[in-house]
């Protein structure tokens, strides 16, 4: 089966490593026999819609976001349609602000978004940077890895976030919520990339593409004793820094 990914400004949202969340997505399908497909969408170019199985968007700094965020509004109507024909997406931190409603920066100034993912962000004068560990009850698992960011991320009363932060952050360092979920869609501020040490979460974004792609399927389990282990030591690290809420 071929996995059609489409890779949203990847010349300008590639920030700590992100890159590499793709590059797990193609080792663990590959080791499944599937094949990543992936495609750049950039400036000025159209949403193939009907063509992407799954979306992936990185995080940058404010200067990129700001580069990419008003070709991005232009592009909400396709990914909206997306995204409710059950496409997957996974955004990263910067990527994660613009799914959201809009991003208002220290100044005032406000940066569009998508308005998929039912939240705004308001940046703030400190930054939340550190090891987070992420407790993700839809699931039963949990997710670990970096945090590094200056907005202040509020989901609307209802809205799902991806986990609920144990140690760390999260998105707005008050709310005890992380990311964001809404059908096949996640958000998240954790960089490294993340999906190297959160490797049954891969596995989630990898079967919501797959379904999307015509076979909707139980991935078979892969030995993953590298990547328990790298997710031990990042949980640990969190667990160090002193639970927040």
């Amino acid at each position: 089966m071929k996995i059609r990914v489409g890779h949203l400004y990847p010349d300008y949202l590639n920030i700590y490593a992100d890159r590499g969340n793709i590059a797990v997505l193609a080792q663990r399908a590959a080791r499944r026999g599937h094949e990543l497909q992936v495609r750049a969408i950039g400036m000025g170019e159209a949403v193939p819609v009907g063509e992407i199985d799954l979306y992936y968007v990185g995080g940058g700094q404010d200067r990129e976001q700001a580069l990419v965020a008003h070709d991005l509004a232009r592009k909400a109507d396709p990914l909206r349609e997306a995204v409710e024909h059950d496409a997957a997406f996974l955004a990263v931190c910067g990527g994660y602000q613009l799914l959201g409603r809009f991003y208002r920066g220290v100044a005032g100034d406000e940066l569009p978004g998508v308005g998929i993912l039912p939240l705004h962000t308001v940046a703030g004068e400190r930054r939340m940077i550190g090891d987070v560990l992420l407790h993700c009850p839809w699931a039963a698992e949990t997710l670990a890895r970096l945090e590094n960011h200056a907005g202040r991320t509020v989901l609307d009363d209802g809205a799902e976030p991806l986990g609920r932060v144990g140690d760390g952050f999260g998105n707005d360092g008050a709310s005890g919520f992380e990311g964001c979920r809404y059908r096949n869609v996640y958000g998240t501020y954790l960089h490294g990339p993340l999906l190297p040490r959160n490797p049954w979460f891969a596995d989630r974004v990898l079967a919501d593409a797959l379904a999307h792609a015509g076979e909707p399927t139980e991935l078979e389990p892969l030995a993953d004793e590298l990547e328990r282990q790298a997710h031990a030591v990042s949980a640990e690290r969190a667990r160090a820094r002193g639970g927040r809420y």
